[in-house]
């Protein structure tokens, strides 16, 4: 895929990604925390808003959903300044706009705003020049907080479980983000497409892999997020995958992944730097294995050797 940087559409815009399925339990909030979280670690200031009424990413983010405090309801809703709603994480270059039962019950008040389609980009135009990246975790829905995200960013992100079911369904997302992009936000573009939940055991889970490149091209990513108990316990540990077991498979994944998509969302430069940290992985792997096939001195041999009785 072409790499595209955030300047491409010019202005704020072209940093702000929507993480959208309309479908629940396809890996989409870990998806957004464990990216974020990697982005972040790599020198990126990082902006997470969760627009989801269960407060997923916000709890996994380590954040208490105390319904006191000021969350996305009131961005949505209050028009209260985001500024006052940004919570710094415990991860370096993170910052977190929380959500809690309560963003339940926004929509009915948006539907009597005027432009209440773009009430969220009004409200990211205030902040936006202030992080590198924005995301956006939205609902599980197609309504009308769904569709601010989507006017709201430059690129929709969409995870999709490899099984059968998730497939179902897609047609409606993607004639919704057509919708948008033709009605209400010309610069939206598909970012995207995440395999999550990979069972590479399974016939199914190589279907509809290669079905879903098929048909979504360079879309998709090529790092695919396979089934993992850890990535399923690091929530209730208030901690993203990668940190909670960096040694987890399914958290090594979204290690790649989310190198790969700042290689495919950064600058010049940040593509350079991912170059050569991969030079200097790769080159301290080739001397510890030169190591390690070493012939040990003759002594240590000595010691080493069974004996034969």
């Amino acid at each position: 895929m072409t790499n595209v940087s955030r300047e491409t559409f010019g202005g704020s815009m072209g940093k702000i990604f929507s993480f959208f399925n309309q479908k629940g339990g396809v890996g989409k909030t870990t998806s957004v925390i464990n990216i974020a979280t990697v982005i972040a670690n790599l020198g990126k200031k990082v902006l997470l808003i969760d627009l989801d009424s269960q407060g997923n990413a916000t709890s996994g983010l380590g954040i208490e959903k105390n319904e006191n405090e000021s969350t996305a309801y009131q961005l949505l809703v209050e028009n209260t300044d985001p500024k006052t709603i940004i919570k710094k994480t415990t991860i370096e270059n993170l910052w977190a706009i929380p959500s809690n039962a309560h963003l339940a019950g926004a929509e009915m008040h948006l539907i009597s705003q005027e432009k209440r389609e773009f009430v969220l980009r009004e409200q990211l135009e205030k902040i936006s020049v202030e992080f590198d990246y924005i995301f956006l975790d939205c609902p599980p829905s197609l309504g009308l907080i769904s569709i601010n995200a989507l006017t709201s960013s430059s690129y929709v992100v969409i995870p999709l479980q490899c099984e059968y079911y998730a497939l179902e369904g897609l047609g409606q997302l993607l004639n919704t983000y057509q919708l948008v992009k033709k009605n209400l936000s010309s610069n939206l573009e598909l970012g995207g497409v995440i395999l999550t939940m990979a069972d590479f055991r399974t016939n199914l889970t190589q279907q509809v892999i290669e079905e879903v490149r098929n048909y979504f091209k360079d879309k998709a990513f090529q790092t695919v997020i396979p089934r993992s108990v850890k990535l399923s316990e690091a929530p209730s540990f208030g901690k993203p995958a990668v940190l909670y077991d960096p040694h987890n498979r399914g958290a090594q994944a979204y290690v790649e992944l989310g190198r790969e998509f700042l290689s495919r969302f950064g600058s010049d430069e940040d593509r350079q730097n991912l170059s050569r940290q991969e030079t200097v992985a790769n080159l301290d792997t080739q001397t510890t294995t030169a190591q390690n096939s070493e012939p040990a001195p003759a002594g240590e041999q000595a010691q080493t050797t069974p004996s034969n009785t």
